[in-house]
C-alpha cells in the first residue's frame, strides 16, 4: 500500500492529465485515512469546480482554509469558485486576501482584474493586469487581460499590440490566437484575422468562440457558407452560445433563409433573455416575413430598453437601423439615444488614425474642392439610383469627385455608369478600415459625404476614424448617427424642422425643397405589361405599395383590407420580396374577411420595367412609420400618385417632402381614418384621380424634384458655406441654403 504522499503524487499525476475521477477516488482515500488533509480537501475543491458542482467544491475549499487558513492559493481557488458563480464580491475578497498572504501573486491579480472587468470597471481591472505584469512580465494571461480591456474601450491597436505581447510569452495560447483575430476583423484586417482563428483552432480544435469569430471573418470576406459552417461547428461545441445563434440568423438573412434565420433568433432569445440585440434582430426578421403574431409585444421590448438604459449603452446594443424600423412609431430623441449607445458600444476609435480639425485650416481649398461619396452601395442598389446624375452634374470647374466603394461590383449598367461619373473611383473593399481611412487621406478628401449610415454592410468605423476634416451624413440613412465625428446631416426643412436640432448629434443642414436627390435619367420601359401577365384581373381599381415588406404594419395592412372590402374588385399589389411574406400576408388577409385572391404579389423585374408596371397602378398606398423613400420617387416618376401619412421623424416624412415640392398636399394625411378616407375618395371619384394624374405628370416636368443640375448647385453651396465654416475655425453650426 502506497503511503499518503505517495498517493497524493500518484492523483496530482492523475488529475493532471484529466483523469478527474481517479484522482477524485485517491483523495477521497487519503481524506478517508487523514480528514485533517488540507491539500487533499484542496484539490478535491479543485475537481468539484472542474466539473461544475461550484457549492461542493466551495466547502471542500472552505475545509482546506479552516484548516490552514494563511494559505494564498486556496483562498484564489475559493475566489474562482465564488467568480464562476457569480457572486464577485465574495471573489474579489477571496483574491485580496490571497494577495495579502502573498504580496507577488501575478495570478490572483490577474483574475481580481478579470472580476473588474466583468463588472466594467475597467480602470481597476486595467491597474490589476499591468501589476501581475510588474510581478511577472512573462505573465501571458494577464497580457492577454489587458487586450480585452482595450478592445472593449475601442483601441484596437493597443488590443492587438497585447495579444501579440502574449502571444510571444506563449505561443499555444489559442484564446489569444482567437481574440487577436477578432480584434484584427474588427479592425478590417480579415486575411490576418482569418489566419488567427485558424491556427487558435489547431492549439484548440473544440474551441466554440474560435468556430464562432472565424465564421464572422469570413462571413464579411463574402463566403456565407463557409460562415455557416463555421457557425454551425460552433453551437455543436457550445448550444448555449448566444452569439453563434444571432451570427448563424444573420447569415442566413443574407441567403434569404428568413425562416431558419428567425429560428436563430428566437433561440438566441431564449438562452439569453436580455440580449437586446437578439431581440431586434429577431423583431427585424418577423417584419421581412410578415408574421405578426408577437411583434407589438417584443417591439414594446426595444423600445423600454432604450428608455431605461443611460447614453452609455447597453451590454449589447441594439443596432440603430433596426431601432428606427421597428413598425412602432418611434420619437427622434429615443432614435438619437439608440444611435449614440450603438456609437459608444461598437465604434470606439481610440489611439490609431484621425485628421486633426484644428490643423490645416485654410480659407478655401488651393485647388478645386475634393468631395468624396463612401458607400456600400454602388452598384445596381436604390441609393445609386438616386445620386447618379448628381455625381454627373456636379461642377468640374470647382469640384473633384470622388467615390470609395466598399460594396460589391456587381457589373451591372449602374456600377458602369457611376464609375465613369466619378473623377476617383476607388474600390477599398480590400481595405483595412484604417487601410481606406488613410487612402481618403491621402486623397486629401475635404469633405468625405457617407452614403450609407447603419444600412447593410455599414462600415462606419472608416468614419469613425475621421479620414475627413468635414464628414456628412447623407440619403442612405434617414436618422442621426449619433456619432461625433459625423459633422453634418443634410436634410430639408419639412423631413427634420430645425426644433428637432437637439434630437441630431449632427448639424442640420436644411436644403431647399427636398432633401432627397433625384435621377432624371431613369429609363421606363416603353413596352407596359398586360395586367395579365402582371397577374392582375383585368377590371377594377388597383392599390398597390412596393415598399420593402418589413415596413409594412399590422395597423396599416389593417387599413388597406378596409379598401378592399370597400372598394368592390380592388386588389392590392405588392412586392413579393421574400417566399413567406405572400403566404403571411395572405393568411393576415383571411383573418381579416378578405380573400387571399384580392392580394397580389409582384415579383422582382429589372429597374426599367419595374417603374413601367406602376401604370397598371391606380393609387400608392405608403406605409407608416417608415415611409417609401427611393420606392416613392419610383413611383411618382413613373406617374403613379402617392397617398403618405405623415409621422414626426424623419423616417416618416420622405414620402410627404416630396409630394410637398410636386404641389400635391392633397396626398398627405397625418392619422389613419384620414389616410383611408382619402384613399377611398380617390378610389371612388374616377374624375379626382384623372385630374390629380394630370397635375402630376405636369409637376413631374415642371418641379425641381426631378432635377439635379438645380439639385447640384443647391448641394454646392452647402458644401462650400460648410469649408467656410470650418476655414474660419469655427465649429459646426447648422444653416439653411438658398436656393439658387
Amino acid at each position: 500500500m502506497p503511503t499518503i504522499p505517495e498517493a497524493l503524487a500518484i492523483a496530482i499525476q492523475h488529475h493532471r492529465v484529466g483523469r478527474l475521477r481517479e484522482a477524485e477516488t485517491i483523495y477521497r482515500q487519503i481524506l478517508a485515512s487523514d480528514p485533517n488533509h488540507h491539500d487533499a480537501w484542496h484539490l478535491l475543491g479543485l475537481i468539484a469546480c472542474q466539473v461544475g458542482k461550484y457549492q461542493a467544491g466551495v466547502e471542500c475549499i472552505g475545509r482546506a482554509l479552516t484548516l490552514r487558513p494563511d494559505w494564498a492559493e486556496a483562498h484564489f481557488a475559493l475566489g474562482n469558485a465564488w467568480k464562476d458563480q457569480g457572486k464577485l464580491d465574495l471573489a474579489v475578497a477571496c483574491y485580496q486576501r490571497a494577495l495579502q498572504l502573498k504580496t507577488d501573486y501575478a495570478e490572483a491579480q490577474n483574475n481580481l482584474g478579470n472580476v473588474f472587468n466583468g463588472r466594467g470597471e475597467l480602470d481597476k481591472a486595467t491597474a490589476c493586469y499591468r501589476r501581475a505584469l510588474q510581478l511577472n512580465p512573462d505573465y501571458a494571461p494577464a497580457q492577454y487581460s489587458l487586450g480585452l480591456v482595450y478592445q472593449v474601450r475601442g483601441d484596437l491597436n493597443e488590443a492587438v499590440a497585447c495579444y501579440r505581447e502574449a502571444l510571444k510569452r506563449d505561443p499555444a495560447y489559442a484564446e489569444a490566437h482567437n481574440n487577436l483575430g477578432n480584434a484584427l476583423k474588427d479592425q478590417g484586417n480579415l486575411d490576418e484575422a482569418v489566419a488567427c482563428c485558424l491556427r487558435a483552432l489547431e492549439l484548440k480544435p473544440d474551441l466554440a468562440e474560435a468556430h464562432n469569430n472565424l465564421g464572422a471573418a469570413v462571413r464579411e470576406q463574402g463566403r456565407p457558407d463557409d460562415a455557416i459552417a463555421c457557425y454551425r461547428r460552433a453551437l455543436e461545441l457550445n448550444p448555449d452560445l448566444a452569439e453563434a445563434h444571432i451570427n448563424l440568423g444573420d447569415a442566413f438573412t443574407e441567403q434569404g433563409k428568413l425562416d431558419a434565420a428567425v429560428a436563430c433568433y428566437r433561440r438566441a432569445l431564449e438562452l439569453k433573455p436580455s440580449y437586446v440585440s437578439a431581440l431586434v434582430s429577431l423583431v427585424h426578421g418577423l417584419q421581412h416575413v410578415c408574421c405578426w403574431d408577437d411583434l407589438r409585444v417584443l417591439s414594446e421590448r426595444v423600445i423600454e430598453a432604450i428608455d431605461q438604459d443611460s447614453d452609455v449603452g447597453l451590454a449589447a446594443p441594439v443596432a440603430p437601423f433596426g431601432f428606427l424600423a421597428l413598425p412602432l412609431m418611434t420619437t427622434a430623441e429615443q432614435q438619437r439615444k439608440s444611435a449614440r449607445q450603438w456609437v459608444n458600444q461598437q465604434l470606439k476609435v481610440k489611439g490609431e488614425f484621425g485628421y486633426d480639425r484644428a490643423h490645416n485650416r485654410t480659407a478655401a481649398p488651393k485647388t478645386k474642392m475634393i468631395v468624396g461619396y463612401l458607400s456600400a452601395d454602388f452598384h445596381s442598389h436604390a441609393v445609386a439610383y438616386l445620386i447618379a446624375e448628381l455625381i454627373e452634374k456636379h461642377d468640374r470647374s470647382r469640384f473633384a469627385i470622388h467615390g470609395y466603394s466598399y460594396g460589391p461590383d456587381d457589373g451591372s449598367a449602374m456600377r458602369g455608369r457611376l464609375v465613369r461619373a466619378f473623377d476617383r473611383f476607388v474600390d477599398v473593399r480590400n481595405l483595412s478600415h484604417l487601410q481606406a481611412a488613410q487612402r481618403i487621406a491621402g486623397d486629401e478628401v475635404q469633405i468625405l459625404v457617407d452614403l450609407t449610415g447603419y444600412t447593410k454592410n455599414a462600415r462606419t468605423r472608416i468614419l469613425a476614424l475621421r479620414p475627413a476634416p468635414i464628414q456628412v451624413n447623407y440619403l442612405g440613412y434617414p436618422g442621426t448617427m449619433g456619432a461625433s465625428f459625423i459633422d453634418y446631416i443634410l436634410v430639408d426643412d419639412y423631413i427634420v424642422p430645425s426644433d428637432q436640432q437637439p434630437s441630431f448629434t449632427e448639424k442640420l443642414v436644411h436644403l431647399p425643397g427636398c432633401y432627397q436627390v433625384n435621377d432624371s435619367q431613369r429609363e421606363i420601359a416603353s413596352c407596359t405589361p398586360s395586367r395579365a401577365e402582371c397577374g392582375l384581373p383585368e377590371a377594377g381599381f388597383v392599390f398597390c405599395s412596393f415598399n420593402n415588406n418589413f415596413k409594412i404594419t399590422p395597423e396599416m395592412f389593417g387599413v388597406w383590407m378596409e379598401l378592399l372590402k370597400e372598394v368592390p374588385g380592388s386588389v392590392l399589389w405588392l412586392l413579393e420580396g421574400n417566399r413567406f411574406a405572400p403566404a403571411n400576408l395572405c393568411r393576415e388577409a383571411k383573418r381579416r374577411g378578405v380573400a387571399a385572391e384580392r392580394l397580389v404579389f409582384a415579383p422582382h423585374k429589372p429597374l426599367a420595367e419595374h417603374l413601367a408596371r406602376h401604370r397598371l397602378a391606380d393609387l400608392f398606398l405608403d406605409t407608416f412609420p417608415y415611409n417609401a423613400h427611393t420606392t416613392a420617387s419610383d413611383a411618382l416618376w413613373a406617374g403613379c400618385p402617392v397617398l403618405t401619412m405623415a409621422g414626426e421623424t424623419f423616417a416618416s416624412r420622405v414620402a410627404a417632402s416630396l409630394l410637398r415640392v410636386l404641389g400635391l398636399p392633397e396626398l398627405i394625411t397625418r392619422s389613419l381614418a384620414d389616410y383611408q378616407d382619402a384613399a377611398l375618395r380617390l378610389a371612388r371619384n374616377a374624375g379626382l384621380l384623372v385630374a390629380l394624374r394630370e397635375r402630376l405628370e405636369a409637376s413631374r416636368k415642371e418641379s425641381q424634384l426631378f432635377n439635379a443640375d438645380w439639385f447640384a448647385r443647391n448641394l454646392e453651396k452647402a458644401y462650400s458655406t460648410m469649408w467656410e465654416i470650418y476655414a474660419s475655425g469655427e465649429a459646426p453650426r447648422a444653416f439653411t441654403v438658398s436656393p439658387v
